[in-house]
């Protein structure tokens, strides 16, 4: 009799629960080996200049039967920054730019996803030099799972945006005619479950 009641209470509260606390979720951590955050950025107004950052760690919780009700949250080394100019580098590295020694990371943590007609659009807060403000990527992806032979299944997506530059203070000594504010991003990421 007692078994019974407790099965009982069980599956009340079961029917009780929002679906959001029932539906299947697993965790995924990045790949820094296999992700990057690539950039480009107009020079004089008249050339791109084209750069990466490095070292990204970070997890995905990902809801499997509601994309939307996913979270992502990453970070990047500043001192990974390159432009394939050592000079160009080192600048960037400085107060000027990345200040690499006062903020030796940037990160991302999401606050929102929506899928209108299968296309996602990923909301969240990113904080660079020690300024956080919203920005909002378009995502490709997930890519559908695989496995491999050390059984590690293992996906990915990339994601694309834009961020004004002057919105985190990056660059200040720098008018929009010598480094451009727009600057254009693109995402990266394999992740492995854990």
């Amino acid at each position: 009799m007692r078994n019974r009641l407790i099965v009982a209470l069980t599956l009340a509260v079961s029917a009780l629960a929002p679906t959001s606390l029932l539906a299947q979720t697993s965790t995924w951590t990045i790949d820094p080996a296999h992700s990057s955050i690539n950039f480009v950025v107009r020079h004089l107004g008249v050339s791109n200049v084209h750069g990466s950052l490095g070292g990204l760690t970070g997890t995905v919780v990902y809801n499997e039967k509601d994309i939307t009700q996913s979270r992502v949250e990453s970070s990047a080394d500043t001192a990974t920054v390159s432009t394939g100019v050592e000079k160009r580098d080192n600048h960037l590295k400085s107060p000027d730019f990345f200040d690499v020694a006062k903020f030796p990371k940037l990160s991302f943590k999401s606050t929102s996803i929506s899928n209108a007609g299968g296309k996602l659009t990923l909301v969240g807060d990113l904080t660079l030099n020690g300024v956080t403000k919203s920005i909002t990527l378009d995502v490709d992806g997930p890519a559908p799972a695989q496995t491999d032979q050390k059984g590690i299944t293992r996906s990915g997506f990339s994601a694309t945006g834009m961020l004004k530059r002057t919105d985190f203070g990056f660059g200040p000594k720098f008018p929009s005619a010598v480094v451009g504010d727009d600057v254009k991003f693109s995402i990266d990421l394999e992740i492995d479950k854990k």
